[in-house]
């Protein structure tokens, strides 16, 4: 079966409009637009609903053009506190992750190596392939994005759309979708762009689920750049839970005796686009 789907496929359309695609049709409701506000303040209070999960994924990349699935125990806090362990079946554990969103670490046991060093995007994308901050995976894993810091003025609104302005540079593109004009209305999708107004990453959240009285997406998709959600990461949640306290030092990790420990720096930034 192709990776395509109908729900990818509305994501992308979500992307597409976000971006300002000229010939995109007015969206259509049976109900009039939503407040900005309430859209906000819809989605703040999820964020303090879900502070924590612990969850047990199917986690699946194409990232690179190479397909890499594993199942994945996640601890998650939304400060960017992270713990992953991936399983493969017949072998057990294969890997393990933590950050305290400052430093991270990686025990490979085929490799029976340990890197240890700052938590930039590309290390903490060592296991789970999402190459954010640490405090963004969390925002996405938990069914929504960390929000920029507030500017003067109302956020720009149309559809059920609410587009940040990000004092750092670039935008934040949020897409909501409900079915009354004063009902619930979950997170579908994000767009973040950069100062030049390109995508940096999209996300969509699909299959919609109550979890401790939450609504929380049981699939996650991600793509960088301008690419494909056929060419990204996928998250299906088996299960989870919700805020439950983590264990001492659930997120630090020490590397077994005799693997050999390797310090690693964070690779150079990307070349600006001219």
């Amino acid at each position: 079966m192709h990776r395509k789907s109908a729900g990818r496929a509305a994501a992308l359309g979500i992307a597409a409009l976000a971006l300002g695609c000229p010939h995109a049709p007015p969206p259509t409701r049976p109900y009039p637009p939503p407040l900005a506000e309430t859209l906000l303040a819809g989605l703040r209070s999820h964020q303090a609903a879900v502070a924590s999960a612990s969850a047990r994924v199917r986690a699946t990349s194409w990232l690179g053009g190479e397909r890499v699935r594993a199942t994945v125990n996640m601890l998650i806090e939304r400060d960017g506190h992270l713990r992953f362990e991936a399983e493969v079946s017949l072998q057990g554990m294969v890997a393990a992750l933590t950050t305290d969103g400052r430093t991270f670490a990686l025990y490979d046991a085929r490799k029976q190596e340990f890197s240890r060093g700052p938590a930039c995007p590309a290390n903490v994308a060592s296991l789970v392939r999402i190459p954010l901050a640490p405090a963004d995976v969390a925002a996405v894993l938990l069914g929504d994005a960390r929000l920029p810091p507030p500017l003067a003025g109302a956020p720009e609104a149309g559809a059920d759309v609410i587009v940040l302005r990000d004092p750092a540079g670039g935008d934040l593109y949020l897409y909501f979708h409900g079915q009354a004009a004063d009902g619930p209305r979950d997170l579908v999708g994000v767009v973040r762009t950069g100062r030049d107004g390109a995508r940096l990453w999209q996300t969509a959240y699909e299959d919609f689920e109550i979890v401790g009285g939450v609504r929380l997406p049981k699939r996650i998709r991600f793509a960088e750049g301008n690419g494909s959600f056929d060419d990204g990461v996928e998250i299906q949640f088996k299960d989870r839970s919700l805020n439950a306290p983590a264990t001492p030092n659930a997120f630090a990790l020490a590397p077994p005796p005799g693997v050999a420990v390797r310090d690693v720096g964070c690779p150079p930034p990307a070349p600006a686009t001219p």
